[in-house]
């Protein structure tokens, strides 16, 4: 897998692998998501692409905020999974944050996916002794 920037033309194909992999809900828009972070930090947004036919197996969506940094969107096809595809596309985002000085990053697993749990926590993330809390501030549908 080779990892690259996000380009506007990838968006139907991540859109599609954001389904699959069961990470849209009815009231997040994934085309309003992708907009919204092009016009922040649209470097910390990446596709890992399968060699040879260029199909997008993977993708990281990432942001700094000034007090940590942020993880959203790890997706890697079910039929590539267990490559270390996942693993490489998280080293390549905190190395993208280290060198803006991040010193922590964050993310939200849903309760109930004990893969992802499994998996952040094979890389070295723990769960924080923390709550957290959400406002919706613009309706997506």
């Amino acid at each position: 897998m080779q990892i690259r920037a996000f380009d506007e033309g990838d968006t139907d194909e991540v859109v599609a692998l954001w389904r699959l992999c069961g990470l849209t809900r009815p009231w997040n828009d994934p085309h309003r998501d992708i907009q919204r972070k092009l016009e922040v930090q649209r470097e910390l947004f990446l596709v890992g692409v399968e060699e040879g036919n260029g199909a997008i197996i993977a993708s990281i969506m990432a942001g700094y905020d000034g007090h940590r940094g942020w993880v959203n969107y790890l997706a890697v096809h079910p039929d590539a999974r267990g490559a270390g595809h996942g693993r490489a596309l998280m080293t390549e985002v905190e190395e993208l944050l280290i060198a803006r000085g991040c010193p922590k990053v964050s993310l939200l697993v849903r309760g109930d996916n004990a893969e992802a749990r499994g998996f952040y926590e094979s890389i070295g993330y723990g769960i924080d002794d923390v709550v957290a809390f959400g406002k919706r501030l613009i309706a997506d549908t």
